[in-house]
């Protein structure tokens, strides 16, 4: 057999070649996001008779019925993947009527744009009580003024018959109360609303990113969650705990919540879970970057564009962002 020559070293030029333009760097790109892969999350409130700014969130409003329609429709005509649907009640109380009244703000709007959109969107309501508390809790409070987590399931699952019965298609269990996918899951297949699927926040991290959250949400809440969600010094095992006994239960998908300060989490997520993975770029990430682009100090766009393919890069297989809309249609250029 005749020897082949030695091949010269490795030119340390050659991986420039492929990015010479930007069709080669188009055809050789590793990662990439589809409008298909962002959910618009949306705020509408009951008292709203037009759009409302949210002062520490630019260009994210609080929704009339009408404008939240029309903001659904057009997203979704420029294709976005789907839409969480968050609810600003008139009153609120200790217990949260607000969330399982089937003429409540957030089970009206999730009937209305499923009349308006069908099937044509993934529809995602936030299972939650802490936007219908006038104490600002995720859950019912005990005379101690702690959590009572099995009271906190019971009007969970409540909540998810409500949201079923609107329209929803997943329900997006942010609670973090234990045990809440598995009473979720039985409520709904107790009255034969196995279509119905859950998306389970594992984990959620008690983060200050939800700063500007609260403001849109018209939050009641004083102190703070560290008590039910989840410690940001806690590392990998934690999380793929919490995720395992989500699977278990029966969450269709899990979420990383928030996402850029837990890439490492969500690609150890992303490794082990068996389900699809969703991060959430929250508000405080979004602030930030409004922040510095409307000071000149980064390319808006670009920026925008990157961190989403951030987090696709770390493994989510979908992301809710308060861009989507703008990215989707970014992404079409």
């Amino acid at each position: 057999m005749t020897e082949l020559p030695a091949l010269p070293p490795f030119p340390a030029s050659r991986p420039r070649r492929l990015r010479r333009t930007a069709a080669l760097r188009r055809l050789t790109g590793e990662i990439s996001v589809r409008p298909a892969d962002l959910v618009l999350p949306m705020f509408v409130a009951e008292t709203a008779a037009e759009p409302r700014p949210v002062a520490s969130m630019p260009g994210v409003v609080q929704h009339s019925l009408d404008s939240l329609a029309k903001a659904a429709i057009a997203a979704v005509e420029a294709g976005v993947g789907g839409l969480m649907l968050y609810g600003i009640p008139a009153h609120k109380d200790p217990t949260g009527s607000g969330g399982d009244d089937p003429d409540g703000i957030l089970n009206r709007a999730l009937a209305r744009l499923k009349f308006e959109l069908g099937d044509a969107t993934v529809l995602m309501g936030d299972l939650c009580l802490d936007e219908f508390t006038d104490h600002g809790h995720c859950g019912v409070l005990a005379t101690d003024g702690s959590i009572d987590n099995d009271a906190t399931l019971q009007r969970y699952a409540s909540m998810a018959l409500a949201q079923a019965e609107a329209g929803a298609d997943l329900l997006g269990t942010s609670g973090m109360m234990d045990g809440q996918v598995g009473v979720i899951r039985r409520a709904l297949d107790g009255i034969g609303r196995s279509d119905v699927g859950v998306l389970a926040y594992a984990p959620k991290y008690a983060s200050a990113f939800y700063g500007p959250f609260r403001e849109a949400v018209d939050s009641s809440l004083t102190g703070d969650r560290l008590t039910y969600q989840q410690d940001p010094a806690r590392g990998v095992r934690e999380a793929l705990a919490e995720v395992a006994l989500d699977v278990a239960e029966g969450a269709d998908l899990v979420m990383v919540k928030p996402a850029l300060p837990y890439l490492d989490i969500l690609t150890a997520v992303a490794a082990a879970s068996p389900v699809p993975v969703a991060a959430y770029q929250v508000s405080g990430e979004y602030a930030m970057v409004e922040a510095a682009a409307e000071r000149g100090w980064i390319d808006r766009e670009r920026v925008l564009l990157e961190t989403l393919l951030s987090i696709r890069r770390a493994g989510a297989s979908l992301i809710l962002t308060y861009w989507a809309h703008e990215a989707a249609l970014l992404l079409q250029q």
